[in-house]
């Protein structure tokens, strides 16, 4: 019987039932700086060239996508799929495609290839840059903090950043290999957002996917960091989930979903309590919303549109945590917290939360992290959290702060 890995092409079907071994890691392995790959939970996508850009304007993104879609198909486009990033600001121009050729496989969970580890990255001098420096990132949490206090808002999310630079070219499809196989459960992404950046990730938070009438969200918000001793990772995660600041700020997130959802919805079910998700550096609390759509002609991406952003990455009320986050963040965050993924003509999709990323240009590597500030924070737990969850990418390049 022949072993010879299978693959399709074009249309992002379900996985089948028994997929061939090496079907999705086929795809991990083919990937190159300048394809667009992206590795979800019940997919692998890797699609080559670009057919049609989506255009960039004033009018919503999803009729933007869904009339680009179309055009594709009019120019016979065999089964067109879009892929790609929307920015956090989503104002500002998208980075979204129909590509020109599309190669589909099951999960990479579902492949036993994935277990085989990633070589390890070579030694690499890397100059390290972090904005803000830490300490001033908790001046920024304790500001923000204060404000609250007053009762000026309820939630922000403030973010810092770490630009490494190394003195070669960066190896992307490595690092995509070292993130894909640490967290095969995820969401790894390695996207162009421009003809030089490379959008690369791997992301816990699925925002919104959309099958048939059948919506999911699951918000992730309060986080604690992994121990590599197992009981004091049992003990975090156990502590966790009974932590009064972090269940406030998950509820403020999960209600904010589920108001989202619900017009779009004629059921939406939220269960009661929060259960944990594991990556190989964080915790989190984590909830599953599903709903039941009311209308088929609304697509995943007009209900991503609506939920983004959610508390989990902007805060609450949304409008005054974005001027904060101008206030206090001395960068654009451009790409980061926004969402990633892909959709078709029917309305069907996936779309992912863009944390867990970094931007590489050149020889310049930027990563992302950032931190749910609630009344209750603590500047100093807040600034380890988000040393914790650069970990993801510091361990994929072989960095060390």
């Amino acid at each position: 019987m022949s072993t010879v890995p299978q693959v399709t092409e074009h249309r992002p079907t379900a996985a089948p039932a028994h997929p061939a071994v090496g079907a999705a890691t086929t795809l991990l392995d083919a990937y190159r700086q300048g394809d667009r790959l992206l590795a979800t939970p019940t997919r692998t996508l890797l699609a080559h060239g670009v057919h049609r850009d989506v255009p960039h304007g004033s009018g919503p993104l999803a009729r933007r996508v869904a009339e680009t879609l179309r055009e594709a198909r009019d120019a016979r486009h065999a089964s067109p799929v879009v892929i790609g990033a929307v920015p956090f600001d989503q104002s500002a121009p998208s980075a979204l495609v129909v590509p020109e050729s599309l190669r589909t496989g099951p999960s990479l969970t579902s492949d036993p290839l994935v277990a085989l580890p990633a070589a390890a990255p070579p030694p690499t001098p890397w100059t390290i840059r972090a904005e803000p420096e830490p300490d001033v990132y908790a001046k920024g949490v304790a500001a923000a903090v204060d404000r609250m206090w007053k009762g000026e808002f309820s939630k922000v999310v403030l973010a810092r950043t770490l630009q490494l630079t190394g003195p070669d070219a960066p190896d992307v499809p490595a690092w995509v290999q070292r993130l894909a196989r640490r967290d095969p459960g995820g969401y790894t992404f390695a996207l162009p957002t421009t003809p030089n950046r490379t959008l690369l990730g791997a992301s816990p938070e699925l925002l919104v996917s959309r099958r048939g009438n059948r919506l999911v969200s699951n918000p992730l918000a309060g986080s604690t960091p992994r121990s590599a001793d197992l009981a004091e990772d049992v003990q975090r995660a156990a502590a966790l989930l009974k932590s009064a600041k972090d269940l406030h700020e998950h509820a403020v997130v999960v209600d904010a979903v589920h108001e989202a959802m619900a017009p779009y919805c004629s059921t939406v079910r939220v269960p009661r309590q929060p259960t944990l998700i594991r990556t190989a550096t964080m915790w989190h609390l984590s909830t599953t919303v599903t709903g039941e759509l009311e209308h088929r002609d609304v697509s995943a991406l007009d209900v991503a549109c609506a939920l983004h952003p959610t508390p989990a990455v902007c805060g609450t009320p949304t409008e005054l945590a974005r001027t904060v986050i101008r206030e206090t963040e001395p960068f654009d965050r451009g790409f980061f917290t926004g969402m990633v993924g892909w959709g078709n003509a029917a309305g069907d999709g996936e779309w992912v939360v863009t944390i867990r990323c970094a931007e590489t240009e050149d020889r310049t590597l930027r990563l992302y992290a950032g931190a749910g500030v609630v009344a209750a924070s603590e500047p100093g737990a807040e600034t380890a959290e988000t040393a914790a969850k650069f970990r993801t990418f510091l361990d994929a390049v072989g960095a060390e702060l």
